[in-house]
C-alpha cells in the first residue's frame, strides 16, 4: 500500500494499494493473503520488505528504530523466512543491549543472516560485521548455543 507510516493508512494508500493488486472486495483480499506471503519467501521480495519495514516502522522524526519495534518487525518478517538464531537474537538485544537499532545494524544483520549458517562455522571474527552482530555472536558462544 506503500504507507507512509505503519499502522496508519491515507485513503489514497489504502484503495491505491489493493488496485495496484486487483484487490476490489473482502473476499479478493482474503484470496490474496496467499500469494502475498509466498512473496516473502523470494529473496529479492524479502528484501525489498525488509528494507522497506526499517523506515516504515521508526517513529516520525527518528533516524532509529526502537527496541521492542525492530524486535517485533523481525520477529514477523523472519516468521516465514524461518531464521533458527532469531529468538536468541531478540533475547540478546534485550539483555545486552537495550537501545534503538540504526538502519547500518538493520541492513547488516539482513546480510549476516542470509551469508552466516546458523551453527557460525563460516563466521569470521576479522569480518567487517557490526560490533553489534560480534556482540551477538560473542553472547551466542558464552551461552553455549553456537
Amino acid at each position: 500500500m506503500k504507507a507512509s507510516t505503519m499502522c496508519e493508512f491515507t485513503r489514497q494508500e489504502f484503495i491505491g494499494g489493493l488496485q495496484s493488486i486487483g484487490v476490489d472486495s473482502i473476499e479478493k483480499l482474503q484470496a490474496k493473503l496467499p500469494s502475498l506471503r509466498a512473496e516473502l519467501k523470494d529473496d529479492q521480495k524479502f528484501h525489498e520488505i525488509y528494507n522497506f519495514a526499517f523506515a516504515w516502522a521508526r517513529e516520525k522524526g527518528q533516524k532509529s528504530l526502537a527496541l521492542e519495534t525492530a524486535i517485533g518487525m523481525w520477529q514477523l518478517l523472519f516468521a516465514e523466512r524461518s531464521w533458527p538464531l532469531i529468538d536468541y537474537w531478540c533475547q540478546f538485544l534485550q539483555v545486552r543491549h537495550n537501545k534503538a537499532i540504526s538502519r547500518d545494524t538493520w541492513a547488516q544483520l539482513l546480510e549476516f543472516v542470509k551469508t552466516i549458517d546458523p551453527q557460525l562455522t563460516n563466521y569470521d571474527e576479522e569480518g567487517a560485521w557490526p560490533y553489534l552482530i560480534d556482540e551477538f555472536v560473542d553472547y551466542l558462544k558464552e551461552n553455549g548455543l553456537a
